[in-house]
């Protein structure tokens, strides 16, 4: 079975492109797959791409490419989505070749990996292959506008994939897509480098105390929350410790809080935040206090580490994550108290943490690319075997709609 992955910039740094060429690599162990990024900024990824999978650039901006020169390349995309948060990065030249390559795309399956690009998929990927859309980010970050201009083209797909049940129910619920299966499907995190460490209990050796953190430093990662809630623990415990990695406009107001709550020296903006989950090693607990991520991926890759996790509970956040297999506390959204009360349990009883990191390498483990890859096999056969009577059911939902709309045009005239 031949398979493409269709990504924004292959040749970019982040834990969802790295979870994607993770899943190329899986997926490559039994099928021939190739990977196709928009766009192409420098001349060799910084992810490493797997041998196996071949690496297609539709659109070279580096400076002095020929795409530079091209006419094309200065006018603004037309295809993909204004509302889309990467609109300014694509031009009519990004349509042109994205049209040309999907039309002539000979896979069986193509997968496409944000909304902008699952827009191309679904106006010119071919009909004889299945389409299949991933939704990496939460259905509410998407504006009204996004999502007006989803309708339409997703009504095209074969699939769209959430990240857990909750925003694939939500998907359901809000954008109906006759004959498209909805479903969730984890986001891939890497297994740490075998040579990496791990997250140990610094109480058997009477090291630092440590508590991690990890995020865009924006009003919805409720970074305020998790310090104020840390001042109930240093309160206890003074030698405990909590590293905030991320970079964000929130930098300057979360040092000023930092210093209004006396915590200069035991709370650290620590700096960028890693692709791989690096800021993980070594922790005592991870923790987040954010009410906008959908599936926890950062937490994720501190469960991968045997590190246990604090995290608010208000799905679709990390709700799904620790329930499946422990390894971690839930708390409620917008609650200091009760976050500043679990990690108060965490930070007071080592052997707790041991058992809860324990768990949390398991419970991560199916976050792994080759448990993943085969639910996407698991997809395809479905879908192939569902394909007519999705076919039906997309026929009728279409109809309906248009009868829907005849009498309201009919006003109007």
């Amino acid at each position: 079975m031949k398979i493409t992955l269709l990504l924004h910039n292959a040749y970019a740094v982040g834990a969802t492109l790295r979870g994607t060429l993770a899943l190329a690599a899986a997926l490559a162990d039994h099928h021939d797959v190739e990977l196709v990024s928009m766009l192409r900024h420098r001349e060799v990824p910084r992810c490493a791409v797997d041998p196996r999978v071949r690496l297609v650039p539709l659109v070279d901006t580096r400076v002095g490419s020929d795409d530079m020169a091209h006419p094309l390349f200065g006018e603004p995309a037309v295809d993909v989505p204004i509302a889309d948060r990467h609109h300014h990065q694509y031009s009519r030249l990004t349509d042109l070749r994205a049209a040309e390559f999907l039309r002539g795309c000979d896979a069986d399956v193509v997968v496409g990996t944000r909304s902008g690009v699952n827009v191309y998929l679904a106006r010119f990927g071919p009909r004889r292959a299945l389409r299949i859309a991933q939704e990496p980010l939460r259905y509410d970050t998407h504006s009204g506008l996004l999502r007006a201009e989803l309708a339409d083209p997703y009504r095209a797909l074969d699939a769209l994939v959430a990240t857990t049940e909750a925003e694939a129910a939500r998907w359901r619920a809000e954008l109906p897509l006759p004959g498209v299966r909805v479903l969730a499907v984890p986001a891939v995190v890497p297994a740490p480098d075998a040579n990496a460490d791990t997250g140990v209990d610094v109480d058997a050796d009477g090291g630092t105390r440590i508590i991690v953190a990890a995020g865009r430093l924006v009003p919805g990662e409720r970074f305020d929350l998790l310090l104020a809630a840390f001042s109930a623990v240093c309160a206890k415990d003074p030698e405990w410790r909590l590293r905030i990695h991320g970079e964000g406009p929130e930098r300057a107001r979360l040092r000023n809080l930092i210093d209004g709550l006396g915590l200069a020296g035991r709370a650290e903006l620590a700096g960028p935040r890693t692709p791989d989950g690096a800021e993980f090693a070594g922790a005592s607990t991870a923790a987040s206090a954010s009410d906008t991520e959908a599936s926890g991926p950062a937490l994720v890759e501190a469960m991968r580490r045997g590190v246990p996790v604090v995290g608010t509970g208000r799905p679709p956040g990390p709700t799904e994550l620790i329930q499946v297999g422990g390894g971690g506390l839930l708390v409620p959204c917008d609650d200091g108290r009760a976050l500043a009360g679990a990690l108060l349990d965490l930070a007071g009883d080592p052997e707790h943490r041991r058992a809860m990191g324990t768990a949390a390498r398991e419970s991560a483990r199916r976050h792994g690319p080759e448990p993943l890859a085969e639910r996407y096999r698991v997809l395809v056969e479905e879908l192939r075997a569902t394909r007519r009577s999705r076919s039906v059911r997309r026929a009728l939902g279409l109809a309906r709609s248009r009868a829907r709309t005849l009498p309201r045009r009919a006003g109007r005239a």
